[in-house]
């Protein structure tokens, strides 16, 4: 297994109020963009730009390669 520390950003969700619902869907937006990448082992958001609506997310993934390569297949060992 190999690590590598990533910086992505996710869009936010939507809703002018933060709610319970609105921090879920951000939570499962974070998981599906990270596993594209790889396993995610942590991961923090770091920024949050209110103008572009985006979170920014800096993450260690695993991948089975050297290579990190978005939507690739990644096998959990």
């Amino acid at each position: 297994m190999v690590t590598h520390f990533i910086t992505i950003d996710v869009d936010l969700p939507s809703s002018a109020m933060p709610s319970r619902s609105a921090i879920d869907t951000l939570h499962r937006s974070i998981l599906t963009e990270l596993q594209q990448w790889g396993e995610p082992l942590r991961w923090a958001i770091t920024d949050i730009d209110m103008e572009r609506q985006k979170a920014q997310i800096e993450a260690i993934v695993t991948t089975t390669t050297d290579l990190l390569i978005p939507g690739a297949t990644v096998r959990t060992v």
